[in-house]
């Protein structure tokens, strides 16, 4: 599962952030690679490593005209943590595999002279592996998104055009009444707040702060076996930005994040995996 991608600055910020390393590929090209050390990997207020660490990376292809293409991957750990809040009957969704996330998306951004921004595109998220195919749908899931963003707000939904969504939908031994989960959304509002910009601190410690505000109501169109899957999320946190020295590019932060999910649907390992936490991260830049 992931996120939101990093493919706007406001997405950036409120995404798991990273280490990139721009260059000039061709007239009007640019190739961003980025690599990041995380506490945990959090997707939509949901813990995917059992707030283990997680190591991701991936590659970024932007035209000038606005067209861009990614690929984008980390390790997990949910399809392989038994499911379910009864212990003795408690299974994984994953037989083999199921340990990595890689994530391929491609759309179009463009920013109005007004200042107005939009991004278009579709995710496709892919996890290697084998699933017990009788008791889970198909956790590869497919996403078509837009976003309209203006100064620090952005506003965006995904919606799911695949059969499965992240092992929710109908299987073989799935209740009466589940069906494909075309349909199941994602909406969301970010906000990524220049704190220094607002105090006046343009030097010193208290420069290159940042705010980071989120929420969003994931909604499982899957038939009313999994309406217990739908949840609200929220995510609040901040992040420093370093320009000078040998700190030059670093940055550091953290966010906390929760989600009202119920343990019905969303117990992994024993845990429910929207419970509040902490995350923190560094991040070098150059």
């Amino acid at each position: 599962m992931r996120k939101s991608l990093i493919t706007t600055a406001v997405l950036g910020a409120l995404a798991a952030p990273s280490f990139v390393f721009a260059a000039d590929s061709a007239p009007g090209l640019t190739v961003a690679y980025n690599v990041g050390l995380y506490s945990q990997y959090i997707f939509r207020g949901l813990t995917q490593t059992d707030r283990g660490p997680a190591v991701q990376g991936g590659v970024d292809l932007t035209h000038s005209s606005g067209f861009y293409l990614g690929a984008w991957a980390t390790n997990i750990s949910w399809l392989r943590d038994n499911y379910g809040t009864d212990p003795a009957i408690a299974v994984p969704a994953y037989t083999s595999g199921g340990r990595v996330e890689l994530d391929l998306y491609g759309g179009y951004r463009y920013t109005f002279g007004s200042g107005v921004g939009i991004d278009l595109g579709a995710l496709q998220y892919v996890y290697p592996g084998s699933r017990d195919s009788a008791n889970f749908a198909k956790a590869n899931t497919t996403e078509l998104y837009g976003a309209l963003s203006y100064g620090w707000v952005q506003a965006k939904i995904s919606t799911v055009v695949s059969p499965g969504a992240w092992t929710i939908g109908n299987y073989p031994n799935a209740l009466p009444g589940a069906k494909n989960a075309h349909g199941t959304y994602y909406a969301e509002l970010n906000a990524t707040i220049p704190v220094s910009d607002l105090i006046g601190a343009k030097d010193g410690a208290a420069s290159g702060i940042t705010g980071i505000a989120h929420i969003a109501r994931q909604d499982f169109n899957a038939g009313s076996p999994n309406d217990a899957a739908s949840y609200t999320d929220y995510k609040l946190g901040l992040q420093k930005s370093f320009s000078e020295g040998a700190l030059n590019g670093v940055n550091v932060g953290g966010y906390w994040t929760y989600a009202n999910t119920k343990d019905v649907a969303w117990t992994f390992a024993g845990r429910n995996i929207g419970d509040s936490t902490g995350t923190v991260f560094v991040q070098k830049t150059f």
